[in-house]
């Protein structure tokens, strides 16, 4: 099947249609095959205007919250970005695209493996798969320009505050199990500035104290 039309279709519909509009997003998502990065009996459905089932429990986010989640931290290139949730990968291949480079982290074994593998075999080799706990952030690559958070949180951990740059954002879904809103925070003096962006629905954050719901 050829996935070009489809991919073109998503971008052009459900993205340039709504209100996308940074052009560095609605190229990196018209380029990234998005139908490799789910299992073989969902790729007809890659680039429909949903979230789609990769297994253990996750799902790869609506192409729309993905491009609006990457828009939401305004990159120009260079940057050097920590996601955490890493899932199908798809994410991580998209922020690729624009950042100079991706540290992402997952604490499914099998996810970690399998989006490591996808990842390799397109050459995003400025994407670097860490399995683990994402509330404790990646004290390796830090500080980051950007933290992108793909697991609903009850509140921001301190750890990603303090491993993200002055100026740089922190886009995260708050909520609990049902109900659950996208923030965008910008780091200001070492504070960070909120800006809501709309309702959504992620998968819950497991691990530390207090994040467990």
């Amino acid at each position: 099947m050829n996935y070009s039309e489809p991919r073109k279709s998503m971008v052009d519909n459900q993205l340039r249609g709504r209100d996308i509009k940074d052009e560095l997003v609605l190229k990196a998502m018209e380029k990234v095959p998005r139908h490799e990065f789910v299992p073989e009996e969902h790729k007809e459905r890659a680039y429909g205007d949903f979230p789609v089932p990769i297994g253990l429990g996750q799902t790869i986010s609506q192409p729309y919250v993905v491009a609006a989640m990457t828009e939401a931290l305004t990159l120009k290139g260079g940057e050097k970005i920590l996601e955490i949730g890493t899932g199908s990968g798809y994410q991580a291949a998209v922020l690729a695209e624009i950042a100079k480079k991706v540290y992402t982290i997952e604490r499914i074994k099998e996810l970690t493996e399998k989006s490591r593998e996808t990842l390799k075999k397109l050459n995003y080799n400025n994407v670097k798969v860490v399995e683990g706990d994402g509330h404790e952030g990646y004290k390796e690559g830090f500080p980051y320009d950007g933290i992108l958070v793909t697991a609903a949180c009850q509140k921001i951990p301190e750890q990603l505050n303090e491993q993200l740059n002055e100026g740089g954002r922190i886009v995260i879904p708050i909520g609990d199990r049902s109900f659950q809103e996208l923030f965008v925070f910008t780091k200001n003096k070492g504070k960070l500035e909120e800006k809501f962006l709309f309702d959504c629905r992620f998968v819950p954050m497991i691990g530390a104290s207090g994040w467990n719901y």
